[in-house]
Parts: C-alpha cells; structure tokens; sequence
C-alpha cells in the first residue's frame, strides 16, 4: 500500500449538467451583432482553419459519425464553435469515454476566437445550442470544465448548467485513478447517473 506521502490528490475539472425538461434560461446576448447557425461539412476546411487543424480530415470524420457542430458568425467570419455528441465521446485528458442514454447530449471541444474572447460569445452560442436540442426532443445535456479554464465556467454558469461533480485524480507511484466528488444539493439519481456515463458499472 502507498505512503499517504506519495499519496497526490489533484482536482482536474468540474462536470455540469442542465436539463431541458423545463423553461430554458434567458441566458446571454453577445455584445456584438452575431449569426448562430448550425453548421456542417459543407464548411469543414473553414471550420479546420478556426480550430487550427492541418485540414479537414478529423471534422469530416466527426460529422459522418454523427456529431453535430453548432458556430456563430460576425461580419461573416466564423468566430465561435462548439460540438454536439449523442451517442459516445472519448474524454481523452481523463482517459475516460461518456456513454450517453437517449434523449441526452454532450457538448465538447468549444473555442472562441481569441480577438473575439470576452464579448459573451460563448454563453450565447451555447444558449443557441440549448435551444437548438431542446427542439430535437433533447432532455439533459452534459459538459465538463478544466479546473483553470475560468472563462469557460463562468459561460458556462451564464448558460444555466449547473455542477454536478467535480474530477479527482489520485496519483500514487504505481497508478492513476478518477474519482468523482458530487456537488453538494444534486440530487443522488443525478450523481448515479453521471458515474454511470463515465464508469459504467465500475466501482470509483
């Protein structure tokens, strides 16, 4: 067994949840005129040039398995992007992959201009893509946080999610585990929920 000394205990992130079984949040409007649209192949070397990609490859290959991308446009430039996944989605910096039932969704790997970082983009894109899901008979929608990524959870928080559990991980000299560490007020059903999308029927 490991000394409580070579024992490291790190918080890496926060999972967030919002269901849409109720009247969505007004959320926020951007500070500057901006077009919200859902986007798809058709614009994939555009969309590989905002994300810094070498082309188009990686965004094809998302959308014909089935992902969704939603975007913003200002004076025609795409500026603003995130993506939708309904099925399963690798979570590559915890090692992990989210499982989802029916009637949920996943947003991932969103990312904002950084000239056009601080004009509210991010919490009225996802506002739009909340909105967007809710017509498709969408229930509950999941996305998670770095722990340092503060401009992120405060767009987040803006769009109406709210933290379910935060990412532990235990490192000792032989392994590395994640755990789960519930919010205080979420509701046990939630909290068994969101460890089996992530854990299937592993015990952390």
């Amino acid at each position: 067994m490991a000394q409580h000394s070579e024992i490291n205990t790190q918080h890496i992130g926060t999972f967030w949840m919002l269901k849409l079984d109720r009247p969505l949040p007004a959320g926020l409007e951007p500070r500057i005129p901006t077009n919200f649209m859902r986007i798809g192949p058709e614009i994939a070397q555009e969309l590989a040039q905002a994300m810094e990609l070498d082309g188009p490859t990686v965004i094809l290959q998302r959308f014909a398995a089935g992902r969704h991308c939603y975007a913003a446009r200002v004076a025609g430039q795409l500026v603003t992007y995130g993506w939708v996944t309904f099925d399963e989605e690798d979570i590559g910096e915890l090692g992990l992959s989210i499982r989802l039932k029916a009637g949920e969704a996943y947003i991932w790997d969103c990312a904002t201009l950084p000239a056009y970082r601080g004009l509210r983009l991010y919490p009225a894109l996802l506002t739009h893509m909340l909105h967007a899901l809710h017509a498709q008979g969408i229930q509950r929608v999941w996305i998670g946080t770095d722990t340092d990524n503060l401009a992120s959870q405060i767009g987040i928080v803006a769009a109406g999610f709210q933290p379910v559990a935060d990412f532990l991980t235990i490192n000792t000299p032989s392994m590395r585990t994640v755990r789960l560490r519930g919010f205080s007020g979420v509701s046990t059903q939630d909290l068994e929920d969101v460890h089996h999308a992530l854990f299937g029927n592993r015990d952390h």
